[in-house]
């Protein structure tokens, strides 16, 4: 490690000078700090060179040491496409570069470059449509010269060393205030000192946001002095937490916040959000703007204050606004000789800033601008720039004068970080005349402070976070509105230069480093005919990259508004969505720690040794015994419910509560079946589908009397099915009363050849005979003198009766069932024995042999649909898709014992020929059983593959294929003689 390179403290915010830590970059061994990134350490080992671009293979090192650019993309061991620049160091890490071929230093594709007239914005989509077919040929060759780093496959979101997982969690605050820089630092104060619970978010190491780096005044000192005073407030007040190295990835309705710190996702709910979120520096395009050494001025302030590297033996500072001048300073006064600084305009607004970098020997040349910067000879960092006077919007003099330097610190303004507060349907606006932003139509409960609300002063931007912790407080009724200490900020500071492009006629000048965008790209699509922003994007392919236009979004709108004579007003800048950042599948798929509900026989389970499981957000008994004995336990209780009797708690089953004069209406327009004429003490099968003709949920209606439905639905989907039926009757207003009763009800289902006898002897106030209570019938009675309801049901295929009773008496009458059921050898079976014997006699399960796009026809569930009502939700839905060509089917499949048994998930193909062949469908259920001696289970199958015995290819683990054979469903007991005896 390069000592010289390292300043001394207090410089060095972000590292621990106690603690060395050593790594590896491209197989060389170098040492940083704790604290320090894999940037900041490769810079202080002055290796500039992290990755390569990813259409030119251009040489590429750190723009902005934010993660707000992808020039530092690298490859860690288990992960690919890691911002250097925001990943913290650790012991023995070892990185390589990415995107070469060779070597990171001579990358054999450099020479791409040089063919960058054959490659025009847009070239694929013209050169590889035809002949028909040819894309195939080109596109692995492309993807290979174009790739971005290499997936670990066996990954593993869990930590074998430390046991760390991923997961969620979820936070509850009056007051969210995103952004801990000075704006969202004086907010969070003031929102707390006033009583409100508040969460402060910020995605860096420590409290401070550009009070951690940038210089505010000619001495240095301000931001210091007020971090420390705003800091240690914060961090001693009991009303704040504090979340950092924490990013706020979106912004949903009702200030809803997915918030990722490390392996834990966030989810924030906030009475009212201020987001303080800053603003994106902004680069000037010229030549050659991308060479490892061009940077922008906040990352070389960054560099020196954050990880106290002395960034460069030479720097030039380029700037369009009063910042570039602070940045000189701080260059100077951290030993970087500052030959010269070039400012864009006639001149700098304060006029103290142009004598206090006079007096430091830096040269100041006004109204000009770097036409091209000059790599060194083996291209791998900057070794002079090009500087010309400016004499026309992007016209340069002819000549100029080269200066030699190892860095160049550009400024061409700022643009708000405006992603979240857009998410949330705020406009952005630019004035043209100005070159300001603003931001506006903001939702009621989101507020903004801080540069991103174009408040640019130190002073006033602490003054804009306590105004927007101020309103907040009003909405939650905390302060008093006519005793308002804060007022509005008005901030006149010019931060923008109007026009910082200047395209040069050998190209090579940036606007997006991500794709390799020049100049010339943006301004050939428009005329191309794509004159929206948002179809240049879509063609070029602008700000689709991994920084999502941070950069190239204000000169791409520039180019775009000055290439169709417009106003950048009227081109606006592209739509911006979640994520903010790029965001890993395991912390979406993290463990939820939600609340879990429990049956009434819960702790009957336990003691029985069930295996119990999640369905839904309750518990169920999977099967009772040892998970290891699993298939062959299954099998037993199968066996016991099939040949003698079983009991299974179904009290997770919704109930729903229909009751008012307009309940047979009600009934009647909700599901697909009839129930107007739905005889009272008979249930029915009821078939729920959406506007989409897709069916999303079943269960039983029984009729209890003319004005009374009590209704079954899934597990999981119970909740649903209640929202939708107090949304629909919103808008029919028929006289009904809707109550969701899931949790006042438990039930069982006792099940099997004998179970009428089990009933017999509890039940004494109903006949259980074939002919007093037959199949589908309802009816109700007492078990010692608890009321219960009683369904004649038969979802596994066996005589059955569900028992419904008050939740409060449930493990009572499990007990007593239990008691009742020894002499006949009743036996406790799970839920997975359950979906084995609904197997057997084919019937579905919502959800699992559905999906979001199953429509009743695919389904054979033709015979749920009354033909004869005009109306029932999804009606027309249902009739269009069913009157379409149908593209798949539902089918019943079998496989011998020997034979691999299917997955759940295992994909159907075309034929087992060809291995490239098409997908035709999947497996929804699958499971051996002994009843039929066979594997049997159900899948999606391509339509010309739906006939009885046919055979479909399924492949199954590590890519090996069996034949299955469709089969006739049900299959067990065809004409139902076991339910209806």
């Amino acid at each position: 490690m390069s000592i010289n390179n390292r300043l001394s403290a207090p410089k060095g915010l972000f590292i621990n000078r106690d603690k060395t830590v050593k790594f590896e970059f491209e197989g060389i061994e170098h040492e940083g700090f704790e604290g320090d990134t894999i940037a900041s350490a490769l810079i202080a080992n002055d290796q500039w060179l992290m990755s390569r671009s990813f259409k030119y293979h251009r040489p590429r090192g750190p723009l902005t040491m934010a993660g707000q650019d992808a020039n530092t993309l690298v490859q860690l061991p288990s992960e690919p496409n890691v911002l250097a620049d925001r990943t913290p160091l650790s012991n023995q890490l070892k990185v390589q570069g990415q995107n070469y071929n060779g070597s990171l230093e001579n990358d054999k594709d450099e020479k791409l470059g040089l063919a960058g007239r054959f490659m025009p914005v847009g070239f694929y989509y013209r050169s590889f449509y035809k002949p028909k077919g040819v894309w195939d040929k080109w596109e692995p060759f492309i993807r290979k010269k174009a790739g971005l780093g290499t997936a670990d496959l066996t990954f593993d979101p869990i930590h074998k060393d430390t046991d760390q997982y991923y997961d969620k969690a979820y936070l509850f605050h009056d007051v969210a205030v995103i952004g801990a820089g000075p704006a969202g630092l004086a907010a969070a104060l003031k929102a707390a000192d006033a009583g409100a619970s508040v969460l402060l978010v910020d995605e860096n190491p420590i409290l401070g946001g550009a009070l951690s780096y940038h210089r505010f005044d000619v001495e240095g000192v301000k931001a210091a002095t007020l971090r420390n005073k705003l800091v240690s407030r914060i961090e001693e007040h009991e009303n704040v937490q504090i979340l950092t190295n924490a990013t706020c990835n979106g912004w949903f309705t009702d200030n809803y916040l997915p918030v990722i710190q490390g392996t834990r996702m966030y989810k924030v709910r906030a009475k009212q959000c201020v987001v303080a979120s800053g603003a994106f520096e902004q680069h000037v395009v010229f030549r050659n703007n991308d060479v490892p050494g061009v940077v922008m001025s906040s990352a070389a302030m960054r560099l020196m204050s954050q990880y106290a590297i002395k960034p460069a033996q030479r720097a030039v500072v380029l700037t369009g606004n009063d910042d570039g001048y602070l940045c000189a300073l701080e260059l100077a006064e951290n030993g970087v000789t500052v030959p010269m600084l070039i400012d864009m305009r006639a001149q700098a607004d304060d006029l103290i800033l142009i004598e206090a970098v006079k007096s430091k020997g830096i040269a100041i040349q006004n109204n000009a601008t770097v036409y091209e910067a000059i790599p060194s000879s083996d291209k791998r960092h900057l070794a002079a720039v090009d500087v010309r006077g400016i004499v026309g919007k992007g016209a340069v003099a002819e000549g100029g004068v080269t200066i030699p330097c190892d860095m160049l610190c550009m400024s061409a303004g700022y643009m708000p970080v405006y992603q979240l507060l857009c998410q949330a349907g705020a406009k952005l606006s630019y004035d043209d005349m100005s070159s300001r932003f603003s931001l506006t139509n903001l939702v009621d409960g989101l507020h903004i402070a801080g540069s991103v609300n174009g408040v640019h002063e130190l002073e006033l931007v602490v003054k804009d976070g306590e105004y927007a912790a101020s309103k907040a407080l009003i909405a939650l009724g905390l302060e008093d509105n006519n005793h308002n200490t804060a007022t509005q900020v008005l901030c006149t500071k010019q931060t923008n230069f109007d026009w910082p492009i200047f395209k040069h006629p050998k190209g090579k000048d940036f606007v997006d480093f991500d794709e390799d965008l020049q100049a010339k790209d943006i301004v050939n699509a428009t005329r191309l005919g794509y004159r929206d922003v948002q179809l240049v994007k879509r063609f070029s392919t602008v700000g689709m990259g991994p920084s999502q236009g941070r950069h190239s979004a204000l000169p791409t709108a520039r180019l775009v508004a000055d290439a169709t004579n417009r106003t950048v007003t009227e081109t606006g800048v592209t739509t911006a969505r979640p994520p903010f950042v790029p965001e890993k599948l395991a912390n979406i798929a993290g463990r939820i720690f939600s609340p879990q509900k429990r049956t009434p026989m819960h702790k009957r389970h336990l003691e029985l040794g069930a295996h119990m499981i999640p369905a839904g957000i309750w518990r169920r008994p999977a099967f009772y015994g040892d998970p290891k004995n699993r298939d062959k336990i299954i099998q037993q209780e199968s066996q016991q419910v099939r040949n003698g009797v079983g009991m299974i708690d179904v009290s997770t089953l919704g109930g729903l509560e229909i009751r008012g004069t307009d309940a047979a209406e009600f009934m009647n327009r909700i599901y697909t079946f009839a129930f107007l004429k739905q005889p009272v003490g008979k249930t029915r099968y009821a078939v729920l589908t959406n506007e989409q003709g897709v069916v999303i949920d079943d269960g039983v209606s029984c009729r209890i009397a003319d004005d009374h439905y009590y209704v079954t639905a899934t597990t999981s989907g119970v909740d649903a099915v209640y929202r939708e039926m107090t949304k629909w009757n919103a808008q029919w207003r028929l006289d009904v009363d809707i109550t969701n009763v899931t949790s006042a009800f438990a039930a069982v289902n006792v099940a099997g050849p004998i179970a009428r006898n089990v009933m017999n002897k509890v039940c004494n106030d109903v006949d259980f005979s074939n002919e007093s209570f037959p199949y589908l019938a309802y009816r109700e009675g007492t078990i010692e003198g608890i009321p219960v309801r009683l369904m004649r049901v038969g979802f596994v295929g066996e005589l059955g009766y569900e028992i419904h009773m008050p939740a409060l008496f449930g493990e009572f009458l499990w007990d007593l069932l239990m008691v009742a059921g020894e002499e006949f050898g009743m036996q406790p079976f799970g839920v997975e024995t359950q979906r084995l014997l609904r197997l057997e006699k084919g019937h579905i399960i919502v959800s699992q042999d559905t999906d979001g796009m199953s429509h009743p026809g695919e389904l054979s569930l033709d015979w749920a649909i009354s033909r004869k009502k005009p109306f029932f939700v999804g009606r027309k839905s249902v009739d269009i898709v069913m009157a379409r060509k149908q593209t798949r089917k539902l089918v019943g499949f079998k496989l011998p014992p020997s034979a691999i048994k299917p997955k759940e998930g295992h994909i159907v193909l075309e034929n087992d020929r060809d291995p490239t062949c098409a997908i035709t469908g999947n497996i929804t259920s699958s499971e051996y059983s002994s009843t039929i001696g066979a594997n049997i289970g159900m899948a999606f199958v391509g339509i010309d593959q739906q006939d009885v015995g046919n055979t479909f290819p399924i492949r199954v683990d590590n890519g090996a294929v069996v034949m299955a054979e469709v089969v006739k469903l049900p299959f067990y007991d065809a004409n139902n003689d076991r339910q209806e005896v």
